[in-house]
């Protein structure tokens, strides 16, 4: 009985150990998106911006994980279409989401250098697309790197690839012989900073 007690009490002092290292950290970020979509013949990037809220979750000076609350503009610069084909003219396609995402973030033997990967979530809140209908959502995969100096200001660039399809497309149209076998997703590339603030 005495050793089992013992043991119960050192497994609670480790438990109340640990979580006392645990802190949690709110704060914001903001950047430049470099935005496309794959597979889609004469496109370019297309530059806009990202912004939003966090909140890290320090465990130990290793591993951290940080969800994250984010608008984020994307889509891609095309040429436009006529009734008769392309034009020569290159328009801005807007893609616009509230991006709800998670990521671990590893430093580097405790310092401020780390290496960063996790899921989102994308609700797609606007687009101007005339003659197609996005999907509404997208699932998308982040990974980058960063520094983050002692005062709670970190450099981050990261590449967040989509995973489905914006299009829907199932793969084939039997009506009119057409097949179309290549996805056209999300890819951007994300550069910016980020502020945490300590809470006392």
């Amino acid at each position: 009985m005495k050793k089992i007690t013992v043991i119960v009490f050192v497994l609670f002092i480790g438990i109340i150990t640990s979580t006392a290292q645990v802190t949690v950290s709110p704060g914001l970020r903001g950047g430049l998106n470099l935005s496309t979509l794959t597979n889609i013949d004469d496109n370019r990037s297309k530059a806009d911006f990202y912004i939003g809220g966090l909140v890290n979750i320090k465990f130990n000076k290793y591993f951290s994980l940080q969800p994250e609350i984010t608008y984020s503009r994307q889509g891609d610069e095309g040429r436009e279409f006529f009734g008769n084909g392309y034009s020569d003219r290159y328009v801005n396609y807007e893609l616009n989401y509230l991006t709800l995402g998670a990521v671990a973030k590893f430093n580097i033997g405790g310092k401020g250098f780390h290496i960063l990967g996790g899921p989102s979530f994308d609700l797609k809140i606007s687009d101007n697309y005339i003659n197609s209908n996005p999907e509404n959502f997208d699932l998308a995969i982040v990974g980058g790197v960063g520094y983050t100096l002692p005062n709670g200001l970190t450099f981050e660039a990261r590449l967040k690839q989509g995973l489905i399809d914006i299009y829907g497309y199932d793969g084939v149209d039997n009506d009119n012989g057409y097949r179309y076998n290549d996805f056209i997703l999300n890819q951007v590339f994300q550069i910016g900073i980020s502020y945490t603030f300590k809470v006392k």
